[in-house]
């Protein structure tokens, strides 16, 4: 569906030559979600405006639907982007038009009749859940429908892959699930290919199948979501992972109760899929001489299946802790020692 072959992009700012883009290798496929993750100067931005023409690369290829993107234009490079949609961070819609006028726009410019766009855009706004906002303009609507109105506008000439920019990151995080949850379903009802760029793990770890890491303008590491999430390699991926699986707030209440509870040994465990549906910990109280105490735990769910990481005191002698340890290894759970008295 959609393949990168060293990609890359270069801009002369101040007389000098600043590599946005350095030889990105991509392969992703048709009715995928897949997720680029990176902080702000990574190049994701460039890279996903170059998907769809906006920018032309400095070298390689962008082949998106069997066409080669760099080297199209004029009326053939508009009849590909009709394909590629985009979606964008500040939604991007025209204030002076009502819901239904901004999703009917693109079909204005593809010259379908009036009769035919209207039944399209009662399609459409049922698709986004806007039954009844059709007549409001968007400094009437909250932030999550204003982007249920660019999602509905990017679908509406049928496009095989929706782009979107930071599609999420102006929302509040209850407003953000939502969002989710409608490309998660358009995805699955369409069977639309979505890329999505981000620099949040959340929604990485919320819809997406596969991911590519970006730092410097390159791609560092790659690959399914759960397995990304099992086995981080770079120090970047691990920022990453560790803003789902150790948010701020859990490393501070684990201080705290170290601090309070200074005695033992404290171990962070890792489970991954099915290990995560398992009874390990009861297993573990029954098997061994130790008390157990949970100082934090949570549990995310991605497509590939569950991870989840807990940090637990453990009390007693050290020949029961270390059995303690060799056993949760055995079971297939990570294990790190992170403290002892």
């Amino acid at each position: 569906m959609i393949k990168l072959q060293q990609l890359t992009k270069r801009f002369s700012r101040s007389g000098m030559d600043v590599t946005a883009v350095d030889g990105v290798d991509l392969d992703i496929q048709e009715g995928e979600i897949f997720g680029i993750i990176g902080y702000s100067g990574a190049g994701k931005s460039t890279l996903i405006r170059m998907l769809n023409g906006l920018e032309k690369p400095t070298a390689g290829k962008v082949i998106v639907n069997g066409l080669e993107m760099s080297t199209i234009s004029g009326a053939e490079l508009r009849k590909a982007r009709q394909k590629v949609s985009m979606i964008f961070q500040h939604f991007n819609l025209l204030w002076s038009r009502t819901v239904e006028e901004n999703i009917s726009l693109p079909l204005e410019i593809a010259g379908m009749d009036k009769k035919d766009r209207a039944g399209r855009v009662r399609e459409l706004i049922g698709l986004v859940g806007l039954e009844g906002r059709e007549k409001a303009y968007p400094s009437e609507l909250s932030g999550g429908q204003k982007q249920r109105v660019g999602i509905a506008r990017a679908l509406a000439n049928e496009p095989r892959v929706l782009l979107c920019d930071e599609a999420t990151s102006a929302l509040d995080p209850e407003t953000t699930d939502s969002i989710l949850d409608l490309l998660t379903d358009i995805n699955r009802r369409l069977g639309l290919t979505i890329v999505l760029i981000t620099h949040e793990m959340h929604v990485i770890r919320k819809i997406c199948h596969r991911v590519a890491v970006m730092e410097g303008g390159r791609v560092v590491e790659q690959g399914d979501v759960l397995d990304v999430f099992k086995s981080p390699v770079q120090p970047i991926t691990r920022r990453f992972v560790s803003q789902v699986t150790e948010p701020g707030d859990a490393k501070q209440a684990v201080g705290q109760l170290a601090d309070e509870y200074p005695e033992g040994t404290l171990v962070r465990l890792g489970f991954v899929g099915d290990r995560a549906e398992h009874p390990v910990l009861a297993k573990l109280i029954r098997a061994h001489d130790i008390d157990v105490n949970i100082l934090q735990g949570n549990i995310a769910q991605t497509h590939g299946g569950a991870f989840g990481s807990l940090t637990l005191q453990l009390l007693g002698n050290d020949a029961a802790v270390r059995e303690a340890i060799a056993f949760l290894q055995a079971e297939g759970v990570k294990t790190e020692v992170i403290g002892r008295d």
